[in-house]
């Protein structure tokens, strides 16, 4: 597959139209207002420094969710079964990128944080820049590795396997996607992947089988 046509098939999901779209609408809302400081550079350093870290806690917290009962209920969030079938079937496209209802609600809150949270809506807009810059960063990244487009930059091949060891090796290891060596290190989860048996549940989450029905809900 070459590079043109993965940049074809990634244009046709949801998931990059939504995150481009609030970024350019950050961007040219941030330019208009001006008023420039330098929390407009310290900002997206910070989140470019902690990016791996925030994508090792989403995916160990989040999308490696277990099911849990409470009660008569059982809590089994949209994007911890979307993850499961993610491994179950790695080279669906349609799994590889954030689903559309998360944005029911990601966009509101991302909004609230924009304009609520932060002292001063500029330093909001530059966050928002920054957040959606990766966003849109880590759908490319991740829907790269899943394709058969194959590395050809040292630094791309060592993300590439990174990833692919955690859905082909053992699910428990290499949580960063955009990255290699970095959270992983930091927290453990990035051994030499030759000293990993590989797991018998990585295409099936917790050993919990996923029909197809499941998988595209």
């Amino acid at each position: 597959m070459t590079l043109g046509g993965v940049c074809r098939e990634f244009v046709r999901h949801p998931s990059p139209w939504i995150i481009g779209t609030l970024f350019l609408g950050a961007l040219v809302t941030r330019v208009l207002l001006g008023g420039w400081s330098p929390a407009d550079a310290l900002v997206p350093l910070a989140m470019i420094a902690t990016f791996p870290l925030l994508e090792w806690v989403i995916h160990v917290f989040v999308l490696h969710w277990r099911p849990r009962r409470v009660g008569p209920l059982t809590i089994d969030p949209l994007l911890a079964r979307k993850h499961r079938a993610h491994h179950h079937d790695p080279r669906d496209p349609v799994l590889d990128f954030i689903p559309a209802p998360v944005f029911v609600w990601l966009v509101p809150l991302l909004l609230a944080v924009t304009v609520v949270v932060l002292p001063r809506l500029e330093w909001g807009l530059t966050f928002l820049i920054g957040i959606t810059a990766l966003g849109l960063a880590y759908e490319w990244t991740h829907f790269l590795i899943h394709t058969d487009y194959r590395p050809k930059s040292a630094l791309y091949k060592a993300t590439w396997r990174h990833h692919r060891d955690h859905h082909y090796r053992n699910e428990h290891y290499w949580f960063t996607v955009t990255t290699s060596g970095t959270a992983d290190r930091l927290l453990g989860t990035g051994p030499d992947p030759s000293e990993v048996e590989k797991s018998p549940t990585a295409k099936r989450l917790h050993g919990l089988d996923v029909t197809p029905r499941r998988m595209k809900r």
